[in-house]
């Protein structure tokens, strides 16, 4: 059965419909995910309008809720430590009861990046990077204790403890399109592929199979990792159309769509979504 999630960028928004939309959704058993972003700063215009922090509102959101799996779509892995990172994923599924999905990702947002002085690279400087990081953040989920030598990050006999709800660790989403570096890292480490935006079926297929042949040179069964990808969703958007663009996506063999919404978001477009979605399946 196709899975079908909300996602909030917490841009150009309020806490308070951000919030009203992920009770209402974890009331509707249609959805069977919510998300966020991890950004400072807005994605679209107004570029200097609001943007709430992605780990602040995603523990508030976790304890508003009592079923949906929650996670931020994606962490930049320049913005933290992965100690840090490992730390607060596992801090945050025992929160969550053991609903927390651990997104990752490379980072990409220059304007935040120089804003805040925080050094991003060039693209083989962040895959190099995001790779290291990737792993330090496994291990510590995993292992007692880690000690790791890299170039980026070094830990000696380092410690994560409490350890998650989930074992072996929370599902690890990775996103990206990246087809020499990003999906040869899901095909190492992610439970979860999040292939982002794609206007059709087409280029996602294409994706899917580069992501094949990593699995098949690092040994991995590809069937263990599952596929999302995103779909645009205002509020005023015709729930019959969007869960038509849904289902071809199903139908290519995604396991799960993430609508995320635009600005300005509102509780109102959700239970019609969630019927669409109800009698296209």
């Amino acid at each position: 059965m196709p899975e079908f999630a909300v996602k909030t960028p917490p841009q150009n928004t309020s806490w308070s419909d951000m919030l009203d939309i992920w009770r209402a959704a974890d009331n509707i058993d249609v959805f069977s995910e919510a998300w966020n972003f991890d950004h400072f700063y807005p994605l679209h215009p107004p570029m200097d309008g609001p943007c709430l922090e992605a780990w602040t509102t995603l523990a508030a959101l976790a304890q508003a809720t009592k079923r949906l799996r929650v996670g931020s779509m994606v962490n930049g892995m320049h913005y933290r430590h992965p100690a840090v990172t490992a730390n607060m994923a596992a801090s945050l599924d025992i929160i969550s009861g053991g609903r927390f999905n651990l997104g990752l990702g490379a980072g990409w947002f220059e304007p935040e990046s120089i804003a805040y002085g925080i050094p991003l690279g060039t693209m083989t400087e962040r895959m190099d990077r995001f790779e290291e990081g990737v792993e330090v953040i496994h291990r510590l989920l995993t292992q007692e204790h880690t000690t790791f030598s890299g170039t980026y990050y070094q830990l000696a006999d380092a410690r994560c403890e409490p350890k998650p709800v989930q074992q072996p660790r929370p599902p690890i989403v990775i996103g990206g399109k990246g087809e020499k570096r990003t999906l040869r890292v899901v095909a190492r480490f992610a439970d979860y592929w999040d292939a982002m935006f794609h206007e059709d079926t087409a280029s996602w297929l294409r994706l899917n199979e580069i992501l094949l042949a990593h699995c098949e040179e690092v040994g991995r069964d590809p069937s263990q990792i599952r596929r999302s990808v995103h779909l645009r969703w205002g509020a005023d958007d015709d729930p019959g159309q969007l869960a038509e663009a849904a289902m071809s996506f199903v139908d290519a063999g995604v396991d799960v769509i993430v609508f995320s919404m635009r600005s300005p978001q509102s509780v109102s477009a959700v239970e019609p979504l969630a019927n669409a979605l109800a009698a296209a399946v």
